[in-house]
């Protein structure tokens, strides 16, 4: 059975997945690379990038977690790029450039309609304009039985998470604050949707949790 779920989401100790101020110089708002820095020495990263080496710790063994049996990729507008309203540019192809990571179908939420395109590596982006259900029905078809990645970012994945569609989520909680921004978790009650915490594991660049629904 497809299910949905996130990984490798960073936020900080006070609960941040973005910092404020976010630009296209800072796509993360103030502070929001450094919520990452435990990612950037793993093998998995250094794979995304076309690089050799890495570390092969516990950050990785979670790193890679994240592109096991997935066939297809959510995405909010932010996370695919900055542009804002309308496409009135249609060149940018995604904060990734000509070969992203994904290799699988990615379905953008969007309230601006624009054509499906097709990148090196087998990524193909859609955008849907109907809503977080539309983009998880579409993503299950193109999935064909594989397991869907919500990628976010914040917003997109608290639309998920406060319909209860989130089957697993994976959270590194770096050791940071960063004070304001855009909060993952507040106003949800991940209790009450069904959520409870499955796995807990520390390393030195960040706490490993993972939650999943169990009723």
């Amino acid at each position: 059975m497809t299910r949905l779920r996130v990984h490798c989401f960073s936020i900080s100790i006070d609960g941040y997945g973005a910092g404020p101020n976010q630009s296209l110089e800072q796509p993360l708002g103030l502070g929001g690379l450094s919520l990452h820095e435990w990612i950037f020495p793993t093998r998995t990263f250094h794979e995304m990038q076309g690089e050799e080496g890495g570390t092969t710790d516990r950050s990785d063994d979670f790193a890679a977690r994240g592109f096991k049996n997935i066939g297809a990729w959510i995405l909010g507008r932010n996370m695919f790029g900055p542009i804002r309203g309308a496409w009135l540019d249609e060149h940018w192809k995604g904060w990734w450039g000509d070969n992203p990571p994904y290799h699988v179908p990615v379905f953008v939420l969007t309230n601006h309609p624009r054509k499906s395109f097709r990148l090196e590596g087998g990524t193909t982006f859609h955008f849907v304009t109907t809503g977080i259900h539309a983009a998880l029905q579409q993503a299950t078809e193109a999935a064909h039985g594989k397991d869907i990645r919500l990628g976010g970012g914040v917003a997109t994945i608290r639309q998920y998470l406060r319909a209860g569609l989130i089957d697993e989520m994976h959270v590194a909680m770096a050791p940071l604050v960063l004070g304001s921004g855009e909060h993952l978790f507040g106003d949800i009650d991940v209790c009450k949707l069904g959520y409870q915490c499955t796995e807990h594991v520390p390393t030195p660049d960040a706490t490993h949790i993972v939650i999943a629904k169990t009723r």
